[in-house]
This record gives C-alpha cells, structure tokens and sequence, in this order.
C-alpha cells in the first residue's frame, strides 16, 4: 500500500509544481491572455472582441502578418428578445478587401435589423483573414458561451495556404490533433514562458525583411501539391477532423449551425502553379483558338479535337491545360463542358490558395452528418454568373467578391434562415432590392476595396515579383477619401464623418440614413451615434427601428459630461414620446 501512495505522490507533486508555477506567472501579470471577448472599457455592457486575437495561435516574438479581427460588439447579458448569430470564416467571411461593411455579419444584420424591427438584432463577426478550420474549432467554447441562436459558418480556402494550414510557413505540425494540443497548451502562461526561454536559446537567423510583402508572397511555404499527393489528403483530413468536432460541440449546445460551400473564380483566374502543357497540345489549341476568332475558319473538327485534348489534359493532370480547354468551350458556349474543365483546372492548380472542390464535397457530407443547413453559395453564384461560370462579374481575383457578390452571400443565407423559420416569424422579410439600396457600405470603402486589391496583385503570386503599386488618380471626392482611408491618412471613424457631413451638405437624405446607421451599427455603445442614427430614421417614417436605435443610446454608464446627460435626456424623451 506504501508504495502505491509514494507512486501517486510522485506523479501529482509535478503536476502540483506545474499549477502553482501557473498561477504564480497569472499573479504577478506575466504571460498573455488573448480572449476572444472582453469587456469593453467605453462602455461595460458590451463585451468587444479581441483584435489581435491571432496571437494566441504563436509564440511571443513570432514575426506574424498584421493580421487583425475587425471589433465587434455584443451585449454582455443577452436581453430576453435578442436575435444573436455568429458568424465564422476566414477572409471571405470578414468582408475583405473592403472591411467590416461587406462583411457576412453586416449585411445580414442590417437585413435582419430590418425582418424584425421590434428585436435586439446581434450579428457578430469572428471571421479573420488567413485563418482555417483550427481557429473555428479553437474558437467556439467563447461562442457557445454567449449563447447565439445560431451560428454561420464560411471557410475552407485555407487550409492549405493559411495559418496553421499544411502547406504555410505558419504550420505548427503535421498532426491536426498535435497542433490542436499545442493550440491549447499556448493558452498557459508557464507554457508562453518556456516557449520565450527555447527561442532565446535558439535564435533564429535574421533574413531579408518581408514585412511590406503581402500575406499570400509569405505563407506559402508548398507551392507544389498536386491533386491527391499525401499533402492534398492531409488538407482534407484537417478540415474534417477539425470541422467534426467543431460542429459535434454546436450540436451538443443545441445551437443550429449554418454551413455554406464555397465559392472560387473559375472562368477568369489563370491557374496559380501548373504542370506544362504538352507542345503537341499547344499548337492543337492554337488552332481552335484560331477557329473561333476567325469567322470564316473551317470548326467542323471543333467537337472531336476537344474531346481529344480533353483526354489528352486529363492523362497531362495540367491546370493550364484544362484552363485554356475550359475557355475553349465557353467561346463556343458550351457552358458545362466549360465549368467541368475549369474545376479541373482548379483542382489540379499546385498552388493551392483556392480550395478544392473536394471540400465542398466535405463540406455538405459534414452538414449532413452533424444536422446543419447547408447554404448553397455556390449554387446562387452560378445562378447569378453568365453562362454559370462564376468569374469577375462577381469576384474581384481568385476568390474574394466583389459588393454584389457579397451581397449574394448574405442574401443566401438569410433566404436559408427564412426557410427554416428560423429565429422568430418571418412576416416582414425584406426583398433584395430593398436590402441592396440599403448596403452597409459607402463609395468611399468600395473605392478602397478596390485599392487593396490593386496591391495584392502587386505581388506574389499574381505578379513574379513585388511590384511599385500606381493607384489609379481620385476623380471624386469619395475616391479621394477612399485612397486617403487606404494609405492610413483617415482612419475608419474619420472616413464615416466626412462622408456624413457630406450627404448631409447634398442634401442626400437616403445616404446620409445609411451613413449614419453604419457609424451606429458599427458602435452600438456610443449613444449619441445611436440618438443621430435613431433622429434621422424617425424623420423617415421608421419608428420601429428608431426605438431600437433609442434604446441603445440609453444602454450606456452613468453619464459623466453636460452633453453626455443632454443626449440620454433626449433619448429618453423620444421615446416616452413614441411610446404614446
């Protein structure tokens, strides 16, 4: 029996010493905490999330991208007639390259906002560029703990080419469930502190500065995975391990998820890396490309010479190859065979910042499985591209959309929610052309979206090289404040006032509405841009979104200034008189 008790205080006593090491470290403040929500400082009833919550994925003096969540807010106590959903992705999900206003959970908030007028609407963005399936997982204890109606979910470009993907240089092993070990282990503060010890010990070689390069010319460690290599597969197995487990915690909380396929630029995106086309085939596609310029060119051997290359590209496994024979059909119109090549192109392109189409595939086996919606994005996009080729008519390069795009995203979800009856009664659903006049999104930040994108392709892989960015020169005063935004000279606030004071000076009440109402959804603890945005909808006849607007104002600390004091006797006072 002795030796027993001698065994048992041998394995606790390290443990004994681990724990209090621990929370010694968490005592005297060393280590950091990176939560997803914390209280916000402006005003305690809201909780924000955490910006830089990418740093808990490195170690301390990691060199990382600037990558950063747009904030967002949420009551901290959940009011009994609130609709709260989060929403969860990568890029594509957070709105970019035009930030927060194109976002998932903007346009479907202000949408939303609009369905159910007499509600606390609550949709909040976690989504953050470059991230994969690890930081969903990671992420949705802190979710489920808000307690959302329901969560929403679109990512899957990244788990090759993200962070943590298999192919990045930000890979922190081969193994899902190691890297979900280390994960969670980085969360303890002893943990951070060996980890700041070994790379003192170990410094690193300083090499060339990458710090103005763009995140897509640092990540990709693997330019070379070709369809179905043991890499390819292991991209795979991550995104369902995690995404497994992810989706087994929402159904174990009672929290219906809401999963959408993705959606890639097939028709107008040149494969990244391919294997050559062989020369043979080369000059056999110069001379269809000659048939079908050249009216008077005999294309009666059009049909069997396709079909020939076309089983000529699959024996090559070239992306090109199936790139220029998808072009080849969509010249002469033949839609399907054209998406068909161009999948395959994609699928077969070795630089793998587009995800396969084998996890759309997983991505609606796993909604069948765990019992989640699926969001058919790509099937709207296609409905909406000409021929059914999804290209620049709704992307802005490999994958990210452009406004109406993202407006076609958040409208296939919220017609998914409306199917479902889901969240309350659906008996004032707003049409999409109302919702689109209303976007949350100025000139002035498309304009800058624009901008981002002309210098993401100012490098890699887009271009060999970095290339000098020449922005294109202002012709309006939104463009100018578009590229003042861009370059840092304004910063986000700033940008929305100009644009206020400047709809208001036109006499543009419907824009000087939507600007108003994007400054107070952005910041709903600020009560006097809740009373302003609240004012000038009571002007418009909306009395039910204006008392929404009211009662956020009020929900504000003691008031500490006259005009603080003076703004919450105002809100108070319209609505007493609303609600006579």
């Amino acid at each position: 029996m002795r030796i027993w008790i001698f065994r048992a205080i041998a394995l606790t006593l390290p443990l004994l010493v681990l724990l209090l090491a621990e929370l010694a470290l968490r005592a005297t403040g060393a280590g950091n905490n990176w939560p997803l929500f914390k209280t916000n400082p402006a005003n305690p009833a809201y909780l924000v999330t955490e910006t830089d919550i990418v740093k808990r994925y490195f170690a301390n003096n990691t060199q990382l991208p600037t990558v950063k969540m747009e904030p967002a807010f949420v009551l901290a106590e959940k009011p009994d007639n609130a609709i709260r959903l989060v929403v969860q992705g990568g890029s594509t999900a957070a709105g970019y390259p035009y930030g927060g206003g194109a976002s998932l959970a903007s346009m479907l908030e202000q949408r939303l906002s609009r369905t159910f007028p007499e509600q606390r609407v609550e949709v909040v963005n976690t989504a953050l560029s470059a991230v994969n399936s690890y930081t969903l997982l990671d992420l949705a204890d802190e979710i489920i703990a808000i307690k959302p109606d329901a969560v929403l979910i679109y990512a899957g470009h990244n788990e090759y080419l993200g962070l943590l993907g298999v192919g990045s240089h930000y890979l922190a092993s081969q193994s899902p469930a190691a890297t979900r070990l280390i994960i969670s282990l980085r969360k303890l503060h002893s943990f951070q502190l060996m980890e700041q010890l070994y790379q003192q010990l170990n410094q690193p070689l300083q090499g060339a500065d990458e710090s103005s390069r763009t995140f897509m010319a640092r990540v990709a460690r693997d330019k070379d995975i070709a369809l179905d290599s043991a890499q390819y597969q292991a991209g795979l197995n991550q995104f369902d391990s995690n995404l497994s487990l992810l989706l087994a915690k929402y159904q174990r909380a009672g929290i219906p998820v809401y999963i959408s396929t993705l959606v890639s630029n097939l028709a107008d995106q040149p494969p990244f890396n391919s294997k050559p086309i062989p020369v043979t085939a080369k000059e056999q596609l110069k001379q269809l490309t000659h048939a079908s310029t050249e009216t008077s060119a005999d294309t009666s051997a059009d049909p069997a010479l396709l079909t020939t290359l076309a089983s000529q590209a699959a024996a090559a496994q070239s992306a090109d190859f199936h790139y220029q024979l998808g072009r080849q059909y969509q010249q002469r119109d033949l839609s399907e065979q054209a998406r068909a090549q161009f999948l395959l192109a994609k699928d077969h392109d070795l630089l793998r910042f587009r995800a396969p189409e084998a996890v759309n595939q997983k991505i609606r086996e796993l909604a069948g499985r765990y019992h989640a919606t699926l969001v058919d994005t790509e099937a709207a996009f296609i409905a909406n591209s000409p021929q059914g080729l999804v290209g620049n008519s709704l992307l802005l390069e490999h994958l990210h959309p452009n406004v109406q795009g993202y407006f076609l995203l958040a409208d296939s979800f919220y017609k998914a929610l409306g199917r479902n009856q889901a969240l309350s009664s659906w008996q004032r659903a707003v049409p999409a052309s109302v919702a689109w006049q209303e976007r949350p999104i100025t000139p002035a930040e498309e304009h800058a979206g624009h901008l981002r994108i002309v210098q993401l392709k100012a490098d890699y892989p887009f271009s060999p090289e970095r290339q000098q960015v020449q922005f294109p020169k202002a012709e309006t005063v939104q463009q100018q404040w578009g590229q003042a935004y861009v370059k840092g000279e304004l910063d986000w606030l700033s940008l929305q006032n100009r644009n206020a004071r400047y709809y208001h000076q036109q006499g543009d009440g419907d824009m000087l509405l939507k600007t108003l109402k994007i400054i107070a959804d952005a910041l709903p603890h600020d009560a006097n841009a809740n009373l302003q945005a609240a004012q000038i909808l009571l002007k418009a006849g909306r009395t039910g979104e204006a008392k929404g607007y009211l009662q956020r104002a009020l929900l504000t600390p003691a008031p500490v200034t006259e005009i603080q004091q003076a703004t919450r006797q105002q809100a108070q006072q319209l609505l007493s008189t609303l609600a006579h």
